[in-house]
């Protein structure tokens, strides 16, 4: 019998947490503690490319406030175009980066973006997820989180790259989550370990960036009640 991994040890712990009464961020908290009390060195490995990431100011320079946020056309998971041009002409549109099915914290915030999606519908706005994941992956991710929203596919972080949120996953990082039981290049069908900021864009029907979350701890996430708050703002 093969060996048990972090990943495996973990999995009970994702789908609590994915399942608690209580808003994402204290979700997202009690897992990093599972994750901690399960291996504090994993936790630690995370932290130090964590304080890298920020201390290199990864995200400062995706689209802020009043900018344009670029264009893209991507495929979903049952292999619909989506282009964001096309998706603004009905209503705002949140665009949330995750980092792919394999993801705990992804599993746990995609499911809490699926918990607002009527509520978003009915603001007349529209959710997409982005990953680097091809489709296959990408539905997985949605069947896991109960998503019925589209999760395009950035092949090869290209759109990551593109608004400057994609990062080379360093040595010491890619080797604890190998070890970990994550090993993420089939899931991407690359070798490239790159992966983007788990960001949120709330994008108005004139194409500019409504608000943003952006954060180089990917264990932190956009409050469901703060998107929500943003689509209310904005005219009809």
């Amino acid at each position: 019998m093969a060996e048990k991994t972090l990943s495996d040890a973990l999995e009970e712990c994702a789908t609590r947490c994915q399942n608690m009464e209580a808003p994402l961020s204290l979700r997202l908290q009690a897992f990093a503690e599972d994750v901690r009390s399960l291996s504090p060195d994993f936790a630690d490995v995370v932290d130090r490319m964590v304080a890298h990431l920020k201390s290199t100011g990864l995200g400062d320079n995706a689209p802020k406030l009043g900018e344009p946020m670029p264009d893209f056309v991507m495929p979903d998971q049952v292999g619909r175009l989506h282009k964001l041009c096309e998706l603004i002409k009905t209503g705002p549109v949140v665009i949330a980066f995750h980092r792919g099915h394999w993801c705990p914290y992804c599993r746990i915030n995609a499911r809490a973006l699926a918990a607002i999606h009527e509520d978003v519908r009915d603001l007349g706005a529209r959710f997409v997820a982005i990953t680097p994941e091809t489709e296959r992956f990408n539905a997985e991710l949605g069947s896991k989180s109960g998503a019925r929203f589209p999760i395009l596919s950035d092949m090869d972080n290209g759109y990551a790259l593109m608004v400057n949120l994609a990062y080379l996953v360093d040595d010491e990082k890619r080797q604890a989550m190998i070890g970990a039981g994550w090993d993420i290049s089939p899931f991407q069908g690359n070798m490239n370990w790159t992966l983007p900021v788990p960001a949120t864009f709330v994008i108005g029907r004139d194409g500019l960036v409504k608000a943003r979350f952006i954060d180089p701890d990917y264990r932190k996430r956009m409050e469901s009640s703060e998107i929500l708050d943003v689509l209310r703002s904005l005219p009809n």
